[in-house]
């Protein structure tokens, strides 16, 4: 029995499985990794201050432009471009938060995998320790009743 046990802990631990962030990443698809990257972008410092760098030279140009006034106040051709860019930013963030969603379920799955596998093998080194103790009780006590024999005659 423990020998079973032995092997077959041994066995789990030589097992090679791909983790769960590579099965996600082999399952994008070329549409799945562009929406994650561009909310990515999107939801980073970076695309922030460099759009508020673009509004403010936009809006000064227009107000200050001594030539030509391509948007002049209140900046409608402006407003569209809001409207455009939250217009396709949305289901893109959107699909990205759904490709998420997936993600954190299959991770939660293998993270429950991975802990019932440990409950085994927690289960059959119990075992294992268990047998062991009886083994070694088991000897102690043939070795008394060896001694109380050998003591009485």
């Amino acid at each position: 029995m423990i020998n079973y046990l032995k092997l077959n802990l041994m066995k789990k631990k030589t097992e090679v499985k791909n983790t769960w962030h590579e099965k996600h990443h082999q399952s994008l698809t070329f549409g799945g990794r562009v929406a994650d990257a561009v909310a990515n972008g999107m939801g980073s410092w970076r695309f922030i201050i460099i759009q508020t760098i673009l509004v403010v030279l936009w809006m000064g140009l227009n107000l200050v432009g001594l030539i030509y006034h391509w948007d002049p106040y209140p900046f409608i051709l402006l407003n569209l471009l809001f409207s455009t860019q939250a217009a396709y930013a949305a289901p893109i963030i959107m699909m990205s938060q759904n490709r998420q969603n997936g993600r954190d379920r299959m991770h939660a799955e293998e993270d429950y995998k991975t802990n019932l596998e440990a409950k085994h093998e927690i289960e059959a080194l119990s075992i294992m320790l268990k047998s062991l103790e009886v083994e070694k009780l088991d000897k102690i006590i043939e070795m008394l009743q060896e001694q109380k024999k050998n003591s009485s005659k």
